[in-house]
């Protein structure tokens, strides 16, 4: 009995390290903390623009936003991406070199890959939809499409991140339907749960 329990766990452990290699673990839970410091920021930044201007975001499905409202929008959503992308880069970096691995290989490519397909049709909706004025609809279609780039993406990394993704779904669908919370349900999808998750990596992972 007890052999027969010895070659179950070898198995296990066998299966646990071809599993691993098969999967970019350097990710790092830093990241994701920063990206959602980014996020409230712009998200607070958003909010004092829209105060400035007397615009109600749970009014935007009924109101025509200027164009300077827009570009605003835009260039806040860039920034914070940009600026997410780069802490990314830099503590995966730190990570990978910690732990002695590269950080561009099969496996960070297909992890990539499978990010990118999501967040490139996401982003080609979101710009029709700025196009048609439904401006309401950005934020729900961002958290979406991000939720699946994550889920489809969890099966090259970390499986951890999946249930990052389902819940950024779960949240962009709730404020499709409650169109007046899509900023506050954007600043938790991005911000909140970025934070919460990094930190839960973090100390699983990397302490």
């Amino acid at each position: 009995m007890n052999q027969q329990h010895d070659q179950l766990a070898t198995l296990h452990e066998i299966r646990s390290i071809m599993d691993r290699s098969s999967r970019f673990i350097s990710l790092s839970g830093l990241s994701g903390v920063f990206a959602g410091l980014f996020a409230l920021a712009g998200a607070a930044l958003v909010k004092w623009h829209l105060s400035e201007h007397n615009i109600v975001y749970r009014d935007t499905y009924t109101i025509s936003l200027n164009w300077n409202t827009i570009v605003f929008l835009f260039t806040v959503a860039a920034v914070v991406f940009m600026l997410a992308i780069g802490s990314a880069l830099y503590f995966t970096h730190r990570k990978a070199s910690k732990s002695g691995q590269r950080m561009w290989d099969s496996k960070s490519r297909r992890l990539l890959i499978n990010l990118a397909i999501p967040l490139a049709v996401g982003g080609f909706f979101c710009a029709v939809l700025i196009y048609h004025g439904i401006i309401y609809l950005v934020a729900p279609a961002m958290l979406v499409f991000y939720g699946l780039a994550l889920v489809n993406g969890s099966k090259y990394t970390l499986s951890d991140i999946r249930y990052l993704g389902i819940s950024e779904v779960i949240l962009g669908l709730f404020a499709s339907v409650f169109i007046g919370y899509g900023l506050l349900s954007w600043a938790i999808g991005f911000g909140v749960l970025h934070i919460v998750y990094g930190t839960l990596m973090y100390y699983k992972y990397e302490r």
